[in-house]
């Protein structure tokens, strides 16, 4: 929880707008279900996190549980969700996964919380088996998985975004916001919010790139200046 709060802090007085807070630490991640242990512990560490930096809140239970996700947000204040595979099917190192849409949207509607669900199109560390094609599988997560924003990534953690397909998502869903889910930097960060309504970083913003490492005070306020905050 110490780190959550010092990287919320710094992240605040950077400028950024919300904070994301995931179970990175709970490798390797199970492919659905995440234990009542993580749940409890990314609830308190969220909870926190809002009160001392007052931004928004989104979580991301990895590797798929979005009815944990959407649980933790609805309790603790969060404004958006983050679904690794919201439709379709995905082959991953956790093995087979598939979006539980229908699931995770009555699930909401349960809560009665008004929490967006921000869902990746051919999510990272991960091979697309249903709908290989970019477009459909991005018109699928949002006209038929009603996903209420969409993420692009590179192939991996920390890898740059392909610009073609980012480009190629935004066409796709012009009345949905696309966000950048990986790679970015302070040195391509403006030209890539041409083609997306925000972006998600994380790496790019760790001393020595390192995910495991703490937000870098430097890299955060070099970033947020680069977005034009």
């Amino acid at each position: 929880m110490a780190w959550a709060l010092a990287d919320g802090r710094v992240l605040r007085d950077a400028g950024f707008d919300a904070v994301v807070v995931e179970n990175f630490g709970d490798t390797p991640f199970a492919p659905q279900s995440i234990s009542p242990a993580s749940v409890a512990a990314m609830a308190v560490a969220a909870d926190c996190v809002r009160r001392e930096t007052e931004l928004r809140i989104g979580i991301n239970a990895l590797r798929n549980d979005a009815r944990a996700a959407l649980g933790i947000a609805a309790a603790v204040g969060g404004s958006f969700v983050r679904v690794n595979v919201h439709t379709g099917v995905y082959a991953t190192d956790q093995g087979l996964i598939e979006g539980r849409a229908d699931e995770t949207l009555r699930f909401r509607m349960h809560l009665g919380k008004r929490i967006a669900i921000l869902a990746d199109v051919h999510v990272k560390h991960a091979t697309p088996i249903s709908e290989p094609d970019v477009v459909r599988a991005a018109k699928d997560t949002a006209y038929r998985g009603l996903a209420d924003g969409l993420v692009v990534t590179g192939r991996a953690t920390g890898e740059a975004v392909d610009v073609a397909e980012l480009r190629r998502v935004r066409e796709a869903v012009p009345d949905r916001r696309v966000f950048i889910g990986s790679g970015a930097t302070a040195a391509t960060i403006r030209d890539l919010l041409t083609l997306a309504g925000g972006v998600i970083v994380g790496t790019g913003l760790k001393r020595d790139r390192a995910p495991a490492n703490p937000i870098d005070a430097a890299l955060a306020r070099e970033f947020a200046k680069a977005c034009g905050r």
